[in-house]
């Protein structure tokens, strides 16, 4: 007999293709060459709502709820990501209004790409099968090819799009046969009963796994499938660029937990010394090749190599103090690029690039961007008393207490040798323009919105950085959850 389905389960999901639905009527009820600024608040109160929705399904005793027949999971661990998307995509909609309706063409179709990529990360935070996973990370993988090509008036734009197209091809063809092997081998997609099937075909689930690896390497851009990420972090917008380095990456992060976490902790002794490797590869690899870059761009898509880096250091601990830290971390991630990309959104826009030489005497001529950047750079390198400070000492600690000093220590050098690539950005803002430079207009002032996003920003990494026990309780009911 069919199992009945909860829909209450599935709210925020519902929630967000409602939105969907309102902001593509309204974006074709305006005029072609009306402002889109109806569209923007509306999706701005749209996922005010949604938020509200998922800070309400929280479950304070770690209790979960399935949608139907345990193969979509609603738990502490998947609302916790649920926030992070929606803060990280309703913070991209408030700072990118001004890029979006100076820049772009197809204005519309931007915010519904957004809501459609968060759409599809908002399942894959909750899928407990691997055929739920494939459909939620194909959603959102789509939905960032048309944004990442969005900008018809710039060849760097198409040539990303094109390129993110043919490596995001080619990894999910890998992530499917993965996917094969594990479900020819077990006969069962959910990840409980793949645990339990493994059991009798150990050698062989081993190589599913490395294929599953591989495809969600892809879209954490861990070297070396990194390829794609420098070129279309470089050519596609800054504002999609900063979902790309931040949400992105936090969706790979959130199922590829929970498919070695459920689907393989017996194979966890193999895929945590593989995941040791390729984390130490990515953080020396990331932060040697970001000191060549003079794009901050391209300087930031190399950094957020290392970054993955750095949270992959925690998971191979295998157990909750890791997990803790990959959640702790992530949040943490999302509000420096936030910061980041507020500035670096406002350069593409004002000053026509985003190399160092865009940023030079901003400091002097626009303080506030300025500082807002500063502070997210600062969080990135994990300079105290910044929060990306703390989410460091639990990376390394959960690295350190399962055995792994070395790698700990291979993340303690690159994260020094990191900060000479932020500084660098840092003292470009505050050097003086020279004779003859062309100098754009004085006391450019950020939107407020895109103020307001990078002062919260700014606040949060400097709160957590000295109080850090809210996002801990709240990284530690995920955690708790996940691991019962």
């Amino acid at each position: 007999m069919l199992q009945a389905m909860n829909f209450t389960a599935i709210s925020v999901e519902i929630g967000i293709a409602a939105l969907m639905a309102v902001v593509l009527v309204t974006d074709l009820v305006l005029k072609k060459d009306a402002p889109r600024c109806p569209v923007v608040w509306l999706t701005v109160a749209g996922l005010l709502g949604v938020l509200a929705l998922a800070v309400g399904m929280y479950p304070p005793d770690g209790g979960a709820t399935a949608f139907y027949a345990g193969l979509y999971i609603v738990d502490g661990y998947s609302v916790f990501f649920k926030i992070l998307f929606i803060i990280g995509i309703l913070s991209t909609v408030i700072f990118a209004a001004d890029y979006v309706e100076q820049t772009l063409r197809h204005k519309g179709e931007f915010y519904l790409l957004l809501l459609s990529a968060l759409l599809g990360m908002c399942v894959l935070a909750s899928a407990n099968d691997l055929m739920t996973a494939f459909v939620g990370l194909e959603l959102m993988t789509i939905s960032f090819y048309g944004l990442v090509a969005i900008r018809t008036d710039s060849p760097l734009s198409a040539e990303a799009g094109i390129k993110y197209l043919v490596f995001g091809s080619g990894s999910t063809a890998v992530l499917l046969y993965g996917m094969s092997l594990v479900y020819g081998m077990t006969g069962t997609m959910v990840f409980q009963n793949i645990a339990q099937g493994l059991g009798l075909v150990f050698s062989l689930g081993l190589i599913g796994v490395v294929f599953i690896l591989a495809g969600f390497f892809f879209k954490l851009s861990i070297i070396p499938f990194h390829l794609w990420a420098p070129d279309v972090y470089e050519g596609a917008p800054a504002p999609v660029t900063a979902l790309l380095a931040m949400c992105s990456k936090a969706a790979g992060i959130a199922i590829l937990l929970r498919v070695l976490f459920v689907a393989f902790p017996f194979l966890s002794p193999y895929w945590a010394h593989l995941l040791a490797i390729f984390a130490a590869v990515s953080m020396v690899g990331g932060n040697l090749m970001a000191f060549r870059q003079t794009n901050i761009k391209r300087m930031l898509a190399y950094s957020s190599i290392a970054q993955a880096g750095y949270m992959m250091t925690a998971m191979v601990a295998t157990n909750a103090a890791g997990i803790k830290a990959v959640l702790f971390y992530a949040m943490v991630y999302v509000f420096a690029n936030v910061g980041a990309f507020v500035t670096v959104s406002y350069l593409e826009t004002k000053r026509g690039g985003a190399d160092f030489t865009s940023v030079r005497g901003l400091a002097k001529d626009s303080l506030l961007p300025a500082g807002i950047l500063m502070v997210a750079l600062l969080t990135m390198a994990g300079i105290p008393p910044t929060a990306g400070f703390v989410g460091k000492i639990y990376i390394f600690s959960a690295a350190i207490d399962a055995g792994y000093l070395w790698l700990a220590g291979v993340g303690f050098v690159m994260s020094m040798m990191s900060v000479y690539y932020y500084l660098l950005v840092i003292k470009e803002m505050f050097r003086d323009v020279e004779e003859g430079e062309k100098v754009v207009e004085e006391h450019l002032r950020l939107p407020l919105p895109a103020s307001a996003m990078g002062i919260i920003a700014v606040a949060f990494s400097l709160i957590i950085g000295v109080w850090a026990e809210p996002l801990s309780i709240f990284s530690n009911v995920a955690v708790y959850t996940f691991m019962r």
